[in-house]
């Protein structure tokens, strides 16, 4: 049996879903655990791409349960055009491979239209959100005001608490925002039915969780964005609205902490970022832009290009220490490749010190300059490695120096969007 975690360790975009997919293989249970159709999974299989945005990764696994745990915010519509998308790429999806908590929250349209409306009022000083209402139901969720996906299936429940919802959130949108009332009766009817199609795929997910474990199955937990968008430990407020180090995972699936094996922190072999905030190694040169033309650094959710800089230790060092990661998988090496010398930032000085964590304050991140090792670099052969002993040698060694930085194994590296192009480095994870 292994329970198994699979996190982000930078400020997500990092292969998590190439990765879940991956490991997959190996569970018979893939579970998400935090977030909604904001997050972007691209994995390849053979020929074929498949973008993913709320649906775990183990998906395109026949064999395999995949589940939407009750810490996911779900948007019903959304879910349904992504099982239409894979099912026309040929996966199949069934209640037999995807089960919904029945007390994951579920997204509304005003949620997505006070998202909308917030941001615009928010003016230059917006948080970049992908507007799709994940800050709003995960708000109503805490307010204790949200409606979840057992409710779909009770149809005076839902009655009762959508009129309530709607009163208070119209009276937002047309006082507060100057925007437009909702209509209760239509949005009534849609979401009731979208109950109707749902009822099958709705069950106590933690049950069939901890049952899978307590079987000896081995178990995945699929984490969505990265540690640096994590609600109280990213660079906030440009963050997501949830959890999404290895803390989130017992309460976003319904299971305690003793039953969970590892902690594996995906990361990539630099570092990227989407929107505003400080982001100390950033390349704002021809650099930069080499790495986000060779890297194809454009977000599968929003489409926007990516902040590239050179790779973060004092990032993964605080990813490593909030999620207490067993290993790490470091991936898009080969995009490094043919780059004569390649920087490593082990530390920031901040005034007069020198720091290895990551600070709280916007303001003080804001000031804290990289501090550099530079490593030589590689060819482009690093593609074509299928081994740990094909790679170059200097791609090991800056292997080896992420592993000595920050004092966590290296199981598996990256070197192409491929199934194939992936090199298990360790068994163990």
């Amino acid at each position: 049996m292994s329970v198994n975690i699979v996190l982000g360790a930078q400020w997500g975009d990092e292969g998590k879903g190439k990765m879940t997919d991956y490991l997959a293989e190996e569970a018979n249970v893939v579970a998400r655990f935090q977030g909604g159709n904001n997050a972007g999974h691209t994995v390849v299989v053979g020929e074929k791409e498949y973008k993913l945005h709320l649906i775990p990764s183990g998906i395109l696994h026949d064999e395999k349960l995949n589940i939407l745990g009750n810490g996911v915010v779900i948007d019903p519509k959304a879910l349904f055009t992504e099982i239409e998308y894979l099912e026309g790429l040929g996966t199949k999806v069934t209640p037999e491979k995807l089960a919904i908590s029945d007390r994951a929250n579920v997204i509304m349209p005003y949620h997505k239209e006070l998202d909308r409306l917030k941001e615009i009022a928010r003016g230059k000083d917006n948080i970049g959100t992908t507007g799709k209402g994940i800050g709003p139901c995960y708000t109503d969720k805490v307010e204790r005001s949200g409606i979840r996906m057992c409710d779909l299936l009770h149809a005076d429940v839902l009655r009762e608490k959508l009129k309530n919802n709607i009163e208070i959130k119209n009276k937002m949108i047309t006082n507060v925002f100057s925007g437009e009332a909702l209509d209760f009766e239509k949005i009534y009817n849609e979401y009731l039915e979208f109950g109707k199609k749902l009822k099958p795929f709705i069950k106590d997910t933690s049950v069939i969780i901890y049952d899978a474990i307590k079987e000896g199955q081995n178990v995945l937990f699929e984490g969505a964005q990265g540690t640096l968008l994590d609600i109280d430990y990213g660079t906030y407020p440009y963050v997501t609205s949830s959890n999404t180090t290895a803390g989130g995972v017992c309460n976003g699936v319904g299971v305690g902490p003793t039953l969970i094996e590892s902690a594996v922190g995906i990361a990539k072999a630099y570092t990227t970022r989407v929107g505003k905030g400080p982001f100390p190694t950033e390349l704002n040169n021809e650099m930069g832009e080499h790495i986000r033309t060779v890297g194809h650094e454009y977000g599968v959710t929003t489409g926007r290009s990516r902040r590239c800089g050179w790779l973060d230790i004092v990032i993964l060092k605080s990813a490593v220490r909030i999620s207490g990661l067993t290993s790490l998988v470091i991936t898009k090496i080969d995009t490094l490749a043919g780059i004569d010398k390649i920087s490593i930032c082990v530390g920031y000085k901040l005034d007069d010190k020198v720091i290895d964590y990551f600070p709280a304050s916007l303001e003080d991140l804001a000031k804290c300059e990289p501090i550099y090792e530079v490593l030589d670099g590689w060819d482009e052969s690093v593609a074509d490695a299928r081994t740990y002993d094909d790679l170059h040698p200097n791609a090991k060694a800056y292997i080896k120096r992420i592993e000595e930085l920050t004092d966590v194994k290296v199981a598996i590296v990256s070197v192409g969007p491929k199934r194939s192009q992936t090199i298990r480095v360790r068994k163990e994870l």
